[in-house]
């Protein structure tokens, strides 16, 4: 009788996760469709909402994880459409709008898709030992943060292929650290509440170059097959390293999706071509989710904007239905992602690629307005030029995240 009863309450809890969980993904692909629009700014939205959700707690916390989770996969469709991507995205930018420009747009998305499923599931077998391990050496890791980041400084600045990208990389690195040392901490008056600063650097640093670039180019041509031209075992490979990676950026403070990604490609075989860049940043990105609820568990410290949110709902740390409710969204996010995704591709195809630009643009100002007022506008228009300079040298724009690691390694 008791495990009858048991049985039903949780296949009742069962089923009230799968609706929080859709709740959640609707909320994730909204935000993540929505150009320049970074995910701690969303889940600074959500964070503001989540004490007046009615329901329990828990399944709050569970909607909130599914929107975190959905959002890193759909957030990839205007970063490869458009060249606008949220901050983790940077890396797969450039390489998911060239396979687009190329019309390889459908294998594109289908790549990125499975990097962050691929992510999701090989993450939640790796979060135990890994986070036991991290547990071990986060002391001293965190007493010596400024010197590891600045061995991956010199680092990314030494793996460029040039010496005009090394001098590029490091030109972006400090005039971003000093755009982020001047501006991170400041909280003007704006229309909306869930701001802060990030909305119009990251918006600035990343989207607006590529556009500015794009305003000449002739627009998005027809796409071709979904057949992916990638082995299974770089795939698996590349999936792999991502999660690896998402671990790393969960635990350790002014490390970016786009720094990890960028570190473990230069390890795999075949990891600088753009089809394994896809996939491992895709699956940072996504990993980071699960690590970041694993690391908020061990050492109490919620690592992102996400975590923060289900911080504020007073969830607590019930890691099976959290795990669980994890999956399913990264389930929910690979469907819609590929049926979204492919839709986004054929609707811009058919637009004047200047018309997209200049709107998407305006977009991004109006954004920056919103979250940061007059003066967010100003620092995205600064952050736009700093954003051209990787471009004009052939840098990589992972070392604009010195807007991040800058004051990081001086404040530590």
């Amino acid at each position: 009788m008791d495990a009858s009863a048991e049985v039903v309450v949780d296949l009742s809890l069962s089923g009230q996760v799968v609706v929080w969980v859709l709740a959640g993904a609707l909320l994730g692909t909204i935000s993540g469709l929505v150009p320049g629009l970074h995910a701690n700014n969303f889940a600074l939205v959500l964070a503001g909402v989540a004490p007046s959700v009615p329901g329990p707690p828990l399944l709050v916390g569970v909607a909130m994880l599914a929107a975190g989770v959905v959002h890193t996969f759909l957030n990839a469709v205007p970063a490869m459409a458009l060249g606008v991507p949220d901050a983790e995205m940077a890396v797969t930018a450039l390489p998911g709008h060239r396979m687009v420009l190329a019309g390889r747009g459908y294998e594109a998305i289908r790549l990125s898709a499975l990097g962050s499923l691929l992510a999701v599931v090989l993450a939640v077998p790796l979060a135990i030992p890994i986070t036991a391990g991290v547990t071990a050496v986060y002391p001293t890791l965190r007493s010596n943060l400024p010197l590891v980041l600045v061995l991956v400084v010199i680092g990314l600045v030494a793996s460029e292929y040039t010496w005009r990208a090394r001098f590029g990389g490091l030109l972006s690195f400090t005039l971003a650290a000093i755009l982020g040392a001047l501006t991170l901490e400041l909280s003007p008056d704006a229309p909306l509440e869930a701001g802060g600063m990030l909305a119009p650097i990251f918006a600035g640093l990343f989207g607006a170059p590529v556009l500015i670039d794009a305003i000449r180019g002739g627009g998005i041509p027809p796409q071709r097959d979904r057949e992916i031209r990638l082995p299974r075992g770089f795939l698996a490979l590349a999936a792999l390293a991502g999660a690896l990676a998402g671990a790393v950026v969960g635990y350790l403070p002014g490390i970016s999706a786009a720094i990890a990604a960028v570190a473990v490609l230069v390890l795999i075989p075949g990891g600088t071509n753009d089809r394994s860049y896809i996939v491992a940043t895709s699956g940072v990105d996504t990993a980071n989710t699960i690590f970041a609820l694993f690391a908020l568990v061990a050492i109490g410290q919620p690592r992102t904007g996400v975590m923060v949110a289900f911080q504020s709902a007073n969830a607590p740390l019930a890691l099976p239905v959290l795990v669980s409710g994890v999956l399913l969204a990264g389930v929910v996010g690979f469907v819609l992602v590929i049926v979204v995704g492919d839709a986004y591709l054929d609707v811009i195809g058919r637009l004047s690629y200047l018309t997209i630009s200049v709107t998407v643009l305006a977009l991004l100002l109006v954004l920056s307005y919103l979250f940061t007022g007059f003066l967010g506008v100003g620092v995205f228009v600064v952050a736009a030029a700093i954003g051209m300079v990787p471009i004009r040298f052939r840098a990589r724009r992972v070392h604009l995240m010195g807007v991040l690691i800058g004051p990081l390694i001086v404040g530590a």
